[in-house]
């Protein structure tokens, strides 16, 4: 591990750690070390080891056993929408009040494995996003979006906080979204958006992974936690 990287060293090890479930080396429902095996083998903290196991966990990759340990995840089937869709707009079809509130906006370095799911060059400037959906003031949906700086050179949190993110696309860079692909799986919800989703630790959500392309260039690569209990999704084949 670079330990003067501009990369955190929790995303490092995030990135050893996927590197190894890709080659195979942790197979599928096999145990990964315990934090403080990975602490030794990788002379980290145990809140970096931590945070990146935490996630690992939320992007898919690992789960835990309560008392047992954490286990590489299973690989999922995929299953397309055949149309796009907007939260705000499909809210307002249903008859709530869709809101949404900033929690947080960063401009940061995109590590290798950000890059590589959006891509970019490592160390290319993306603009991070972390948004909390409601509907009728309960909370649904905590969202991490990152986009590109070179697209939206000039974004800031109050464009977020007044407008829906595809409306300032469209509006301040004439960019809009022809295309998303989407990625569902199911995950227990960790601390960090239980808390945001009044929830409890552990209790099933719906992760889903989007990327949104303009034309043929990706804009958005969004990962969403969605509470299980409050909202679902269907999909109408013909």
């Amino acid at each position: 591990m670079n330990k003067v990287s501009k990369i955190p060293l929790y995303l490092q090890l995030m990135d050893k750690l996927i590197m190894k479930i890709d080659q195979q080396d942790y197979t599928e429902h096999e145990k990964l070390p315990s934090e403080r095996e990975l602490c030794e083998i990788y002379s980290m903290s145990r809140i970096t080891v931590r945070q990146a196991l935490q996630e690992l966990a939320l992007e898919g990759y690992i789960y835990k056993l309560h008392g047992k340990g954490t286990f590489v995840a299973p690989h999922t089937i995929n299953q397309h929408l055949v149309k796009l869709y907007s939260f705000t707009e499909e809210m307002k079809k249903l008859g709530k009040v869709p809101a949404t509130h900033v929690l947080g906006f960063n401009e940061i370095a995109a590590d290798e494995r950000l890059a590589a799911n959006m891509n970019l060059d490592p160390f290319d400037r993306v603009f991070q996003v972390i948004r909390l959906r409601f509907a009728n003031d309960e909370p649904l949906i905590f969202e991490t979006s990152y986009l590109p700086k070179k697209i939206f050179p000039e974004l800031t949190k109050k464009d977020f906080m007044e407008r829906p993110m595809y409306d300032v696309f469209y509006q301040d860079y004439q960019v809009s979204v022809s295309k998303a692909v989407e990625n569902f799986s199911a995950i227990s919800v960790r601390e960090t958006e239980a808390k945001f989703l009044k929830m409890s630790t552990h209790q099933p959500c719906m992760l889903i992974k989007r990327n949104a392309f303009h034309k043929r260039e990706l804009i958005e690569y969004t990962i969403s936690v969605v509470r299980g209990d409050k909202f679902d999704y269907t999909v109408e084949l013909s």
